[in-house]
C-alpha cells in the first residue's frame, strides 16, 4: 500500500503558560512540534505498511522551519517526507491549505490511502482533510477509532468511527482519505539510530509552480484575529458576618442585581 499522511507543525503546548500572554507568545514563535493528532496518523499508515507492505509518505505545508519537525515524521519510520514551502501560504486559511495539499497529492499520485490527525490542536477546525477529500473527490471517513478490515487486492476497507454516543462501522472503497482519533494506537517512539538517520535525510520542498498552482488560487478567504482582548478589571468584596448573615447579604445583593 502506498500511503500519504498529512501532518503539520503545532505549537508545542508543554510551552504553554496559563495566561493569555503565554498563549500569544506560544502563537507568534515559541517551539513547533509534530501536531499530536498526526502521530497518532503515521502510526496507522506505518502499521499498515507493516502489515501489507508499500510505503509511506509525510506531506506538510509549512515554512522552511518545517523541515525539521518532518524529520519526526522520517524518524518515525515514514518512508520519505515532503513540504510544500511558498510566501503565498505564509497566511494560507483551511481550503489554501486543502488545495495545496490536493496538487501535491496529485504529483504524488498513485496512492492507496491518505491518512490525516483528527484536526491540528491549534485551530482544532477539522476541516483541512474534510475540503482536501472534496477536492480529490474521495470517500472521506472521519474520527477513525479502529480498523476492522483492510484489503488491498479487493481495494476496500471497514473502519469504526467514534461518534458522541456510538461507534459506527463504514466500509469505504480505496482510495479514500480518514481521520483518525487517538483511541486507535499508540504512537511509537523514535530510536536514538533513528532520530540520527532522519537528521541527516533530504527532504524535497516543493513551492506552489512545482505543484501547478498559483499565488491567486491559494489566496485566504479566512483570517485569525492577531489581538488579544482587552484586560478586564476585576473587583474582589469581602462579605463580613457570621456565616448565616454573610448568606443573608449575599442573596440580597444578587437580588438587586437581577442575578436571582
Amino acid at each position: 500500500m502506498n500511503i500519504i499522511t498529512l501532518v503539520k507543525q503545532a505549537p508545542d503546548t508543554t510551552q504553554l503558560s496559563g495566561s493569555l500572554d503565554g498563549l500569544k507568545l506560544l502563537a507568534e514563535g515559541a517551539p513547533r512540534v509534530l501536531n499530536p493528532w498526526d502521530e497518532y496518523a503515521l502510526e496507522t499508515a506505518l502499521q499498515l505498511v507493516e502489515a501489507h507492505g508499500g510505503s509511506v509518505t509525510a506531506l506538510m505545508v509549512g515554512p522552511a522551519a518545517a523541515t525539521e519537525t518532518l524529520r519526526t515524521a522520517l524518524a518515525m519510520g515514514a518512508n520519505q517526507a515532503v513540504l510544500v514551502d511558498d510566501p503565498a501560504l505564509a497566511a494560507a486559511d483551511t481550503l489554501a491549505t486543502a488545495r495545496t495539499l490536493a496538487a501535491a497529492i496529485g504529483k504524488l499520485a498513485p496512492f492507496d490511502l491518505i491518512i490525516g490527525g483528527r484536526a491540528g490542536i491549534e485551530g482544532n477546525t477539522g476541516a483541512t482533510a474534510i475540503q482536501t477529500a472534496a477536492l480529490l473527490n474521495l470517500p472521506l471517513v472521519s474520527y477513525v477509532a479502529a480498523l476492522k478490515t483492510v484489503d488491498p487486492a479487493a481495494r476496500t476497507l471497514t473502519a469504526v468511527r467514534l461518534l458522541d454516543n456510538e461507534r459506527q462501522i463504514v466500509e469505504t472503497p480505496l482510495p479514500a482519505l480518514l481521520t483518525v482519533v487517538k483511541e486507535i494506537n499508540e504512537p511509537r517512539f523514535p530510536t536514538f539510530m533513528q532520530l540520527r538517520k532522519a537528521k541527516k535525510a533530504t527532504i524535497p520542498t516543493w513551492n506552489l509552480a512545482d505543484i501547478g498552482l498559483t499565488a491567486a488560487e491559494v489566496a485566504p478567504q479566512v483570517s485569525w484575529l492577531a489581538e488579544l482582548p482587552p484586560a478586564g478589571q476585576a473587583r474582589l468584596e469581602l462579605i463580613e458576618g457570621s456565616p448565616a448573615q454573610a448568606a443573608a447579604q449575599l442573596v440580597e445583593r444578587l437580588s438587586k442585581q437581577q442575578i436571582i
